[in-house]
């Protein structure tokens, strides 16, 4: 669940919703067949009908959702990947800003597993500060994902394309605040990263956690 700090970095609720009741991918595939609705929802999941799902996943590993990569793709500049499967990928994320350059073009892109259940109502939530107060703040649905499979073994989510915004008061530094939560608020990863709005490119530091 959510930690105690920034509690107001929650999925946003609709009035009247009532959470359900988890149940596990082999229960989705055996309901009512004769359902046309649901066996399109179920279809839109992966979820085969009747008999037991063919699902992967570590049985050693109790994560639901396996957030594996992380993608910020700036037009006309090369990927920056973060692969989070790598050691201290988190602390160094943590520790090295991206450069942005006003008025650029970008967006976030995601690669992640999901194990064990279905989850429901998938969602990023990001909180942007600058010198400690807060600037902007984003709530992401995702959506709903079965668990992988041998024929699909992992997801990936390609985020709206955002404009970094321009003018000598935008330019600083900016600290973010990110969580994958679903519509329960149970909380699958947090992590902290920052970047500089500037004037000018500048070259990307070699020691960032990066791939192609």
């Amino acid at each position: 669940m959510v930690a105690d700090h920034d509690n107001d970095l929650v999925p946003s609720t609709t009035e009247g919703y009532k959470l359900g009741e988890k149940k596990s991918v082999d229960h989705y595939a055996n309901l009512d067949a004769e359902d046309e609705a649901l066996n399109r929802w179920k279809a839109s999941l992966g979820i085969a009908q009747g008999g037991k799902a063919n699902t992967i996943g570590d049985p050693n590993d109790d994560r639901k959702v396996v957030i594996l990569k992380l993608s910020l793709e700036v037009t006309g500049r090369p990927d920056v990947v973060i692969d989070l499967t790598a050691k201290n990928a988190l602390t160094e994320l943590a520790d090295k800003p991206f450069t942005i350059k006003e008025g650029a073009q970008y967006r976030m892109v995601v690669k992640f597993r999901v194990q064990h259940e279905v989850i429901s109502g998938l969602r990023y939530l990001q909180k942007v500060t600058r010198k400690g107060v807060p600037v902007d703040k984003s709530d992401e649905m995702m959506g709903s994902f079965a668990p992988n499979t041998p024929q699909q073994q992992l997801y990936e989510k390609r985020f709206a394309p955002e404009e970094a915004p321009s003018g000598m008061l935008f330019r600083g530094h900016y600290e973010v605040l990110s969580r994958f939560m679903d519509d329960d608020k149970n909380l699958y990863l947090e992590f902290k990263w920052s970047f500089d709005i500037k004037k000018h490119w500048d070259e990307i530091s070699t020691t960032t956690p990066i791939s192609k």
